[in-house]
């Protein structure tokens, strides 16, 4: 009945659309009168017609579609097709279908670390953390010291995805990304130096694409830290749009080193923010391959081709260095003109030429998969455990700040974030393992948790005040702080993974139909096509229905008749996401449909359509999460502020589309679809934010799950992060005797010492022992160390 009722709406809307005349309205009216034609007639559309019913379809039906569509549709470009080919599709596909198949995701094991990993990040990683002075590394010398950099070699800390037969640690997705946190904890410097090697470089490449020669002579020099590794992609000319790098190599004949007339290529290159270029003994590089001699083959072009290049080469100069934000990892410009490489020095040797645009996609979601997500998330444990520590014993107006309901909320976007971020890491992370390369949801991840990092080391310097903008050994922030654009503009600036890549590349590779209907298009056979793009196009029109009928019965019905087997909380937020599942998949369809190719320039909408997905994602991380750490009690609290949070987002991105969709009626009638009864999502409530503000305020098994990962040093240590957490833990138990005290005492006079007289007033009238006293004065000089700001001589030495 509801299919029908669909049906009826629809071709009232098809027969309206028809005035504004334009070829994709055109289009979307003769899908609808297909679909007049699937209710009324015999000739049935779907897959239960008989054999002449399907060859009448095919031929009077489906063949003029395909020659109208091949006409208007413009031909995939080969770098198109190689970023939209490479990766996997994964859950982003089950949350495009309109209908998440909610059993696969809670039955899904994610792998766990193994005792050696666990062994290594109780190891040392612990003790590399320990040996890290961030001022030192920051102010002082402006590089690891020496000692850290032979450590991390030695420990083959830039070697974790190297497998053990060539010498390397062979660690997990999962292991990879928890060391990255805890480092990041403790340094940005160290933890960029580490993760840079074990995501897009010479080791990942050849991994994936080398040939065995490559794999025997360069792996086990990378795994020892022999050979330092560095990766050059951006030009200056060319920084997020990478497939227009104007760096070339010449196929040609030349001499190396003693060997003369040897076939190989001459390379010109000029890249920038080359991280490890500064101290890279092997250099990746992107360029654009020529075969102008034909010395390959007929073909000219040949595309863009991968290669290595020694940085000892003649004609390649390295080593100056950028200064980025105060952070001082090395990185830094390197360039070369002419320089001829045999053809043994291209990834992959000759097979691998022209591939080099598909190698780099599916080896770029290891950077954005893990390393910038761990990073982020270990931004979000500091935070939490520090700033919730100082919120407690920071003092205004005689109450701790963290009572303040502005500095809650602050506090609440930080412990709620934390939560969410953390859970999309080990997420997304899991996937790796399990032998996934979900490239939309890399981008998601990178996007939605680099700017998670921004939003709380934000809210915390809001918290913390002039002691987060002081710089000083004492300042655990402010490197946090200046941290932050650099994420947000690594692996492809946020701006441009919002607006063009998420959606833009997850709408045809995650959507259940669009890939198949564009892939039919560009079959050369044409009955091979036509049958293709029927079975595409036709369940893509049940898609649309379906979609259309669900967004208005979850819509009418709040979602309560979906079923998803998950108990309570988060069994409702399940039937939630369902419902936004089909109003995505509809909206989807309906922008495609109504703005066609120039939905790539509408980078705003393409935008809403991207957060939608991506809230959608991070949702189902927070209830992965919550119900993997076995559902408890404690975080509720947690799991409720997030997916409140997320599901308000939501509706704000729909709201954005629907208010901006250029086609108006369109955007009416899906309104209409959408919200029958009105809007039904909500932010989160004060009372929710405070009792997530309350979890980094209080020492509990909560808030270590939520920080569990970072370095935490020795507590006799004179490190900020152990003095506030001693301070805490003092001031606390302090709180019920100053209560005390203060509500008996009797005739108390405050003198210019207020704590000492009043301590000792109080000790008179025996209201308090002299070890209570002692509680009182230890939690007062914990309080007072960690308060203060870091202060320097005139010359700032």
């Amino acid at each position: 009945m509801v299919r029908y009722l669909a049906y009826v709406v629809l071709s009232l809307l098809a027969c309206v659309m028809m005035l504004y005349g334009s070829l994709a309205v055109e289009i979307f009216v003769l899908i609808l009168t297909l679909l007049l034609i699937d209710l009324f007639s015999p000739l049935r559309l779907y897959a239960t017609a008989t054999e002449q019913q399907y060859g009448w379809r095919i031929r009077y039906i489906t063949s003029p579609i395909l020659k109208l569509f091949k006409k208007v549709s413009p031909k995939m470009s080969e770098t198109e097709r190689e970023a939209i080919d490479a990766g996997s599709v994964w859950w982003d596909g089950e949350l495009f279908s309109g209908k998440p198949k909610w059993k696969k995701l809670r039955k899904l094991q994610l792998p766990r670390l193994t005792e050696e990993e666990q062994a290594f990040l109780d190891g040392p990683v612990d003790e590399l953390c320990s040996m890290l002075d961030d001022w030192q590394i920051t102010h002082e010398q402006n590089d690891l010291p020496e000692e850290v950099w032979k450590f991390i070699k030695e420990n083959k800390f830039l070697s974790m995805i190297i497998p053990k037969a060539y010498g390397g640690l062979e660690y997990s997705a999962l292991a990879h990304s928890a060391v990255v946190m805890k480092i990041s904890t403790r340094s940005v410097t160290a933890a960029v130096t580490v993760m840079v090697p074990n995501s897009l470089g010479p080791g990942k490449l050849l991994l994936e694409y080398g040939t065995q020669e490559q794999k025997d002579f360069y792996l086990p020099r990378l795994a020892v830290g022999e050979e330092i590794p560095c990766f050059g992609l951006t030009n200056p000319e060319a920084g997020s749009d990478a497939g227009a790098i104007p760096d070339y190599g010449i196929v040609c004949r030349g001499n190396y080193q003693d060997q003369k007339d040897v076939l190989g290529i001459k390379l010109t290159w000029n890249k920038r923010y080359i991280t490890l270029g500064p101290v890279s003994t092997l250099l990746g590089l992107a360029v654009k391959l020529y075969d102008p001699d034909h010395l390959l083959g007929e073909d000219e072009e040949l595309g863009v081709t991968l290669a290595l290049v020694p940085t000892e080469t003649p004609g390649v100069n390295i080593g100056r260095r950028h200064f980025p934000l105060n952070i001082v990892f090395m990185n830094g410009p390197n360039s070369g003109k002419d320089v001829f490489l045999p053809m043994e020095f291209l990834i992959g040797g000759q097979q691998r030429i022209g591939q080099g645009w598909r190698m780099l996609m599916e080896c770029l979601a290891d950077g954005r998969s893990i390393s910038l997500p761990a990073l982020s998330v270990g931004s979000g444990k500091m935070v939490s455990r520090s700033v919730g520590a100082y919120a407690r014993v920071r003092r205004q107006f005689r109450m701790p700040i963290g009572r303040f309901e502005g500095v809650e909320e602050a506090l609440a976007r930080i412990g709620g974030y934390t939560y969410m971020m953390d859970a999309a890491r080990v997420l997304t992370a899991g996937a790796l393992d399990i032998g996934e390369k979900p490239s939309v949801i890399s981008a998601i991840v990178k996007y939605h948790l680099t700017e998670g990092m921004r939003q709380l080391v934000n809210d915390a310097m809001d918290v913390v005040g002039g002691a987060g903008i002081c710089l000083g050994p004492k300042n655990i922030l402010g490197r946090a702080y200046q941290a932050v654009p650099i994420s947000i503009t690594v692996e492809g600036a946020n701006i441009l993974t919002r607006s063009m890549i998420i959606f833009g590349q997850g709408a045809i590779r995650s959507h259940p139909y669009i890939f198949r209907e564009l892939s039919a298009l560009d079959e050369d056979d044409w009955d091979d096509s036509v049958k293709q793009f029927d079975k595409a196009f036709f369940g893509h029109v049940r898609f649309f229905i379906s979609n259309y009928s669900r967004s208005l019965f979850h819509g009418l019905t709040g979602s309560m008749f979906v079923y998803t087997g998950a108990k309570r909380p988060a069994n409702k937020y399940y039937k939630k996401l369902t419902r936004i599942s089909a109003i995505f998949g509809l909206l989807s369809d309906v922008s495609l449909l109504t703005l066609g190719a120039s939905l790539k320039r509408k980078e705003k909408i393409s935008a809403r359509l991207g957060d939608i997905l991506s809230y959608m994602y991070l949702a189902t991380a927070v209830l992965k999460r919550f119900e993997m750490q076995g559902c408890i009690r404690e975080d509720v609290p947690l799991l409720k502020w997030n997916c409140e949070l997320l599901l308000h987002k939501t509706q704000l991105a729909i709201d954005g589309l629907l208010q901006n969709l250029p086609n108006r009626f369109a955007a009416m009638l899906l309104r209409i679809v959408i919200y029958p009864i009105g809007r039904w999502f909500k932010p989160p409530s004060d009372k929710l934010g405070q009792q997530v503000a309350q979890l980094l305020l209080t020492p509990s098994q909560a808030r270590d799950r939520l920080t569990k990962g970072m370095y935490m040093p020795a507590t006799d240590s004179a490190d900020t992060v152990a003095a506030l957490e001693d301070a805490l833990i003092k001031v606390i138990k302090s709180e019920h005797i100053e209560k005390r005290l203060k509500k008996e005492l009797k005739g108390y006079q405050p003198g210019y010492q207020v704590m000492d007289d009043m301590l000792t007033q109080a000790l008179n009238q025996n209201i308090i022992t002299e070890d209570e006293a002692t509680v009182i004065r230890d939690a007062e000089l914990a309080r007072w160390d960690v308060i203060q700001v870091d202060d320097f001589s005139p010359d700032l030495k």
